[in-house]
């Protein structure tokens, strides 16, 4: 068995190797690299550049236009408004209310497997 073998595992699945992974991670870092020089050099950071294009409008506040982490899960929190407002109102911030609540639910569901014995 030779050290590349050694370093293989294999599987009824298929194999897999550490130096192939990292080959490869090196083929598709070169290929990365190759298609970032080949970009427009004619960016300049901290210039015109970077300013928001609206249509050609000037922004003047950049908060107006930002997407927020709620914005994007508007529609699903909105869908789930009243399962929500019940998680909420359960929630405390409080990590020993959370392992309360694991080791409940673990004990149940212990319960249900132990007693279905």
């Amino acid at each position: 068995m030779s050290w590349l073998e050694s370093l293989t595992l294999t599987s009824p699945s298929g194999f897999w190797n550490p130096l192939l992974w990292l080959a490869f991670l090196v083929i598709f870092a070169v290929i990365g690299y190759i298609i970032y020089s080949r970009g427009n050099r004619s960016y300049k950071p901290n210039t015109e550049q970077v300013k928001p294009f609206i249509s050609g409008n000037a922004v003047e506040d950049v908060e107006q236009i930002r997407v927020r982490a709620g914005d994007i899960y508007w529609g699903f929190m909105e869908a789930l408004k009243g399962y929500y407002a019940v998680l909420m109102r359960m929630h405390t911030g409080d990590v020993r209310d959370y392992i309360l609540w694991y080791l409940g639910i673990g004990a149940i569901i212990l319960f249900i497997l132990l007693g279905g014995v």
